[in-house]
């Protein structure tokens, strides 16, 4: 029996291939400066669960019966709390849009507007929203011309938003804070 010798590009593509490997970042764990890491283990395991780093067991979350997913989300809530006086079309969490019915305050007649929200994500940032204002001026009933509008009202919305989904945040996080408490596990100091 005759053993076949591997091809050169074999061996090439393969060197190549553990090079590449060995220098994925993603693999490699991140450096740390032991000047900066507490060598007590209490205070490290306090530091990571205030940063969100960790989790806890018997204590941490609600359980069962509390379907309020739409009502954490801030930028959703915001979003719904500045159109209020609107009438809602459609309003899609999952989906992540909310679009309003056509909507006259009566003081200009012939002119409505209407209001898309799309989330691109649940962060507060001002990229997070896609809004979208459409002004419809009709003459008559039949003779409607329908424009969408980008200038000063999409930006007034959407700081607005942004704005009040940061005062929920603050609030949401000052009240699900819990110091830990190594003395006792699994039970958190009440302040």
């Amino acid at each position: 029996m005759t053993i076949k010798k591997p091809s050169i590009s074999i061996i090439f593509l393969s060197i190549i291939a553990i090079i590449y490997l060995n220098s994925c970042a993603a693999l490699k764990p991140a450096p740390s400066d032991a000047r900066k890491v507490s060598p007590n283990v209490n205070e490290r395991v306090r530091q990571n669960i205030e940063q969100g780093k960790g989790f806890r067991l018997m204590g941490g979350k609600k359980t069962g019966g509390t379907f309020d997913f739409a009502s954490s989300n801030e930028m959703w809530r915001a979003s719904l709390d500045i159109i209020d006086f609107m009438p809602l079309m459609s309003a899609n969490y999952s989906g992540g849009i909310i679009i309003t019915d056509w909507y006259s305050d009566g003081k200009m007649s012939g002119e409505s507007i209407k209001v898309s929200i799309r989330f691109l994500t649940n962060e507060i940032r001002t990229d997070a929203l896609d809004i979208k204002v459409f002004l419809k001026k009709c003459n008559n009933l039949e003779n409607c011309l329908v424009s969408e509008s980008k200038g000063v009202l999409v930006m007034e919305l959407k700081k607005k938003i942004l704005k009040q989904a940061a005062i929920y945040k603050k609030e949401n996080d000052k009240k699900n804070f819990k110091p830990y408490n190594p003395a006792k596990p699994g039970k958190q100091k009440n302040n």
